[in-house]
């Protein structure tokens, strides 16, 4: 899911985007009114995390921008405190999170907004990503931090192929090394037999991996 993330403050600005992208989601980032602008025109989003405070224009009239012309749900995430801004804010946004704030506070709110359970089920799988843990049959399999990831990422895209260079671009942001398909390939052998299946994930020869319903 894409969310864009509209923050002057670099510093609350990397650490949103390192967390929830720790959490599946695909960040798109914004220190201003009219880069935000740009980035609406160009890309499409599932929900807005936007500070009041911005340096060119305030944030309430962004977001009575984004409600009139996308209508994607907008989280405000300010440090605004005064109660006429919050019930204002609440009159055109669909939250409002004063800071400073819980990251997974605001996990929550998100999730409920997209209304995104914590529990992913298909087949004889579960995935409790509240516990970042993974079930099968009922019973707990032990996949490392990395390998709970690129799973959940699969699992998130189910029935969608993924192409190894996305893949690769995934192992390489959460490890910081330089990965090649090898490498891949042995997360995923690795995930398989943890799963104790081959047809859990499979693969499209050349192009990348899927787990599919069928």
């Amino acid at each position: 899911m894409n969310l864009l993330i509209v923050e002057d403050n670099l510093m609350i600005l990397k650490g949103l985007k390192y967390y929830l992208e720790s959490e599946e989601f695909n960040i798109i980032t914004s220190t201003s009114y009219k880069e935000a602008i740009e980035k609406l025109e160009i890309n499409r989003f599932d929900l807005i995390i936007l500070d009041v405070s911005l340096p060119d224009k305030d944030g309430f009239t962004l977001c009575k921008y984004i409600k009139e012309n996308y209508n994607y749900p907008v989280i405000f995430l300010t440090a605004r405190d005064d109660i006429d801004d919050i019930v204002y804010g609440l009159n055109i946004a669909d939250e409002y999170i004063t800071k400073p704030f819980r990251n997974r506070e605001l996990l929550s709110r998100i999730k409920k907004i997209l209304n995104i359970n914590s529990i992913i089920k298909f087949k004889n799988i579960k995935i409790n990503t509240e516990k970042k843990e993974v079930y099968k049959d009922e019973k707990l399999v032990n996949l490392t931090s990395l390998e709970y990831k690129l799973f959940l990422t699969l699992v998130n895209n189910k029935n969608k192929v993924l192409s190894k260079d996305f893949l690769l671009d995934k192992i390489e942001k959460e490890t910081g090394n330089f990965v090649n398909d090898n490498t891949l390939r042995v997360y995923i052998k690795r995930i398989r037999e943890k799963l104790e299946s081959e047809d859990i994930i499979k693969t499209l020869k050349g192009i990348g991996y899927v787990v599919d319903e069928k």
